[in-house]
Parts: C-alpha cells; sequence; structure tokens
C-alpha cells in the first residue's frame, strides 16, 4: 500500500471520529434536554418551559448553520486542519459552559449561559460539516454517494453510544451533568488526531476552479436552489423529531424517548453501509422520494404510539425514511454541481440548520399550546397530578408530531419529477468537475 493510500484512510478516519463526536453532542442535548427543562426553564416560566428548551436547542442548530455559512466559503484558505481543531475546541468549551450553567443560580445567568454553551457546539458541529464533507468527496470523487453515507454512518453510531450513555447515567442515578464530560472525550481524541495529520486541499481548489467560477456555478444553476430549498425540508423531518423525541415519548410509550434514538440511530448506521448498492438501482434522486414517503409515514405512526410496541415499529418505518437524507442530499449537489465546491455542500448545511433553528421552537411552542389545552388552561397545569400530566403529555406530544408529519410529503412531487426527468434522459450520471456545467 503507498504512503498516499496510508494517509487518505488515516484522514477518512479522522473524518469518521468528528462525525461520530457531533452525533454523540446530538445524544447529550436530547439526554439533558428533560434535565434542563426541570432544573431550570420550568423554574423559570413553567408555561413556556417547552418553548424554552426548543430556542435554546435551536442555538445549536444556528451556529452550525452560521459556521456552514462561513466556514465553507473559507475552508479552501484556511485549511481542512484548522477547521477541524476549530470543531474540537467548540466542544469542549461548550461542554465546560455547559457544566458552569448547573452551578449557576438558576434566572438569567445560567439561561444565558445554556444558550452560548449550544452555540459553542453548535459551531463545532458547522466546522466538522464544512471540512469532512468536501474532504470525503475529494478522497473518493468517484464515488461519492457510497462514501458520504458511509461517512455519516458514524452521526448515528455516534447517537447510540451517547444515548446508552445517557440511559445509563439516569438508571445508576449518577449526575445528568456527566454527559457533558462524555462529549468532551471525543473532542479530544479528534484534537489530537487532527494536529498529527496532513490534509489534502478540496477537489475544487486541486482543478483550479477560481471563486469566481464557483459563485458563478451556483448562481446561474436553477436546479441547485431547488434543492437548497428541499434540504429545509429535509433536514426537519429528520432532526427536529430525533431531537425532540426524549422531551415528548418518555411519558407516554412507558420507556425512555432516548432509547427509540438509540434504537432508529443503530438501525440508521447499518443502513448506511449500502446506500451505494441502492442509488445504483434506483438514483439518488429516487431515494430521496422513498426516503420522504416513508417518513412522512413514520412521523404520523410516531405521533400515535401509546406502548413500546407500536412505537418501535413507528421508529423503525421513520429511521428508514430518514436514514439516507442528509448524506444523500449532500453527494447530489456534489455530483451535479462540482464546480461548486465546498459551498454547495456548506449552504446546503446551512439550509438544513436554519430549518431546525426554526422547526424546534415551533414543536416547543406547538406542544405547550396543546398542553394548555389538554390541561384545561395555564392556570391548571401546575395542579396536575403526574397520571393527569402524562396524560396532557401525550396529547401533546401526538399534535407536535402530526404538525411534522406533513412535511417529507411535500417533498414527494418535487423529487419525482426531479427522479422522471432523469429516467427520461436514460438515467443521471454525475458532472465531471473539471467540465462546466450545462
Amino acid at each position: 500500500m503507498s504512503d498516499s493510500q496510508v494517509d487518505r484512510q488515516r484522514i477518512y478516519w479522522v473524518g469518521n471520529l468528528s462525525i461520530f463526536m457531533i452525533g454523540l453532542g446530538f445524544a447529550v442535548r436530547a439526554n439533558i434536554a428533560p434535565n434542563l427543562q426541570t432544573e431550570i426553564y420550568d423554574k423559570i416560566d413553567l408555561a413556556n418551559s417547552a418553548s424554552m428548551v426548543g430556542e435554546a436547542l435551536g442555538f445549536t442548530f444556528a451556529g452550525f448553520a452560521l459556521t456552514l455559512l462561513c466556514g465553507s466559503a473559507l475552508v479552501d484558505l484556511i485549511g481542512m486542519k484548522r477547521m477541524l481543531l476549530l470543531s474540537a475546541i467548540g466542544y469542549v468549551a461548550g461542554a465546560l459552559g455547559l457544566l458552569a450553567a448547573t452551578v449557576t443560580p438558576v434566572g438569567g445567568g445560567a439561561e444565558l449561559l445554556v444558550l452560548c454553551s449550544l452555540l459553542l457546539t453548535g459551531l463545532g458541529w458547522g466546522a466538522v460539516e464544512a471540512a469532512s464533507n468536501p474532504m470525503v468527496a475529494t478522497l473518493y470523487p468517484e464515488e461519492k454517494t457510497h462514501r458520504l453515507n458511509v461517512l455519516h454512518a458514524w452521526w448515528p453510531a455516534g447517537i447510540v453510544v451517547g444515548g446508552l450513555l445517557g440511559v445509563a447515567i439516569t438508571y445508576l442515578e449518577l449526575p445528568w451533568e456527566l454527559n457533558m464530560l462524555a462529549l468532551m472525550a471525543p473532542a479530544l481524541v479528534l484534537a489530537w488526531m487532527v494536529w498529527r495529520a496532513t490534509f489534502p486541499v478540496t477537489e475544487r481548489v486541486a482543478v483550479g476552479i477560481s471563486y469566481g467560477d464557483m459563485f458563478g456555478e451556483l448562481l446561474r444553476r436553477p436546479l441547485f436552489w431547488v434543492f437548497w430549498a428541499c434540504m429545509f425540508l429535509t433536514a426537519a423531518s429528520e432532526l427536529a423529531p430525533g431531537q425532540w423525541v426524549n422531551i415528548s415519548l418518555s411519558n407516554v410509550v412507558g420507556m425512555q424517548g432516548i432509547l427509540l434514538l438509540v434504537y432508529v440511530s443503530g438501525l440508521m448506521f447499518v443502513m448506511r453501509q449500502f446506500a451505494g448498492s441502492i442509488v445504483k438501482r434506483i438514483s439518488s434522486v429516487g431515494l430521496m422520494f422513498l426516503s420522504c414517503s416513508l417518513a412522512g409515514i413514520g412521523l404520523y405512526m410516531l405521533s400515535i404510539a401509546t406502548a413500546p410496541g407500536p412505537a418501535l415499529v413507528a421508529a423503525t418505518v421513520w429511521g428508514i425514511g430518514v436514514c439516507y437524507m442528509w448524506p444523500t442530499m449532500l453527494a447530489i449537489v456534489s455530483e451535479r454541481f462540482p464546480r461548486g465546491g465546498a459551498m454547495a455542500m456548506g449552504l446546503m448545511g446551512f439550509a438544513g440548520g436554519m430549518s431546525i433553528q426554526f422547526v424546534l421552537p415551533q414543536m416547543g411552542s406547538m406542544f405547550d399550546s396543546a398542553k394548555a389545552e389538554a390541561a384545561g388552561g395555564i392556570e391548571k397545569l401546575a395542579t396536575l397530578n403526574p397520571e393527569a400530566m402524562a396524560e396532557v403529555v401525550r396529547y401533546a406530544s401526538v399534535v407536535s408530531f402530526q404538525s411534522v408529519a406533513i412535511v417529507p410529503l411535500l417533498l414527494l412531487p418535487v423529487f419525482g419529477i426531479i427522479w422522471a426527468c432523469d429516467r427520461a434522459r436514460g438515467g443521471y450520471k454525475a458532472d465531471a468537475i473539471g467540465e462546466p456545467s450545462v
């Protein structure tokens, strides 16, 4: 094996670890969301605490989106190495900030610390996506869809590990703050691995495409902006329910909601390994059509599940539906608009992050409104016994999940038309980066 092959494999594993880290962070936020609500936000404003948690979690996605928007344009200038080091710093600083918030008196100071800490982890998350996605597209230009799906299989792997750690911490009645220490561990390992590695330049830079040509590729291709708009809805279908599942389902199906997220993530880890084989048969756009159909059905089933068995079936359908969404959308734009470089992939991630920034607070608002409605008013909400509160939460869960279930179904006509057009032209083939797209 040549030195270049050894380097490529080592760098690829750096990318895998970086995606594992952000997946673990996703699980940690799901783990601690109920604790943040009960220990901080319930004490600040009981009637609107779910909305406040949603807004706080949304800060993570805002940081993620902003880093992608800026970082994707800068990664060619500052390099993948510095971008990944910044991601590790963001996660360590964010975890330390959350720990500080737990010992700060409840009030504006603690709330500000939570928001800033979640923003820092979001910035770290965005830095990972800004560097790792174009890195893998550069390393494996002939199999982008497959390799990006395998790379992003480490996202659910991180969720499985983080979710199970959270369950163990709860079961053993250990301090929930230990979740933040678990978040720092992979960040420190990543920083060490990145510091010792040498990284390639991006695919765009390697073939000499200028910044002007990169922006021109995106501005003159309307289809890119169609996919960009679709990314708002595919991300909302996958990430918002996943971040919300522990809050909304723990008191409904008789099991910790995080366990459903762990199960779905394990399913996603396995299924993403086979993305290349599926795409060869139905194309990447065909895969998105199938994914959106199953995601809508799964979300509706999840909203009406009232026991572990039906919840498991619903989570399976939803998990299969959302499994390929994020990496396949990235692969589609990288293959169809390769001259758009890291900026094209970054804009897609920006759309996904901003989508969740708006969707999570809306889910929280719907949840709070439904709670008040089921309780007979905000004043009565604080007086409910545990059994009555569980019924109120069940009703609120149905409302919030059913509202999101319509989102992936809206994309079926879009992907269906593009898929049909590709088939009419004899099937889609990836564009060559060295040739201007038409």
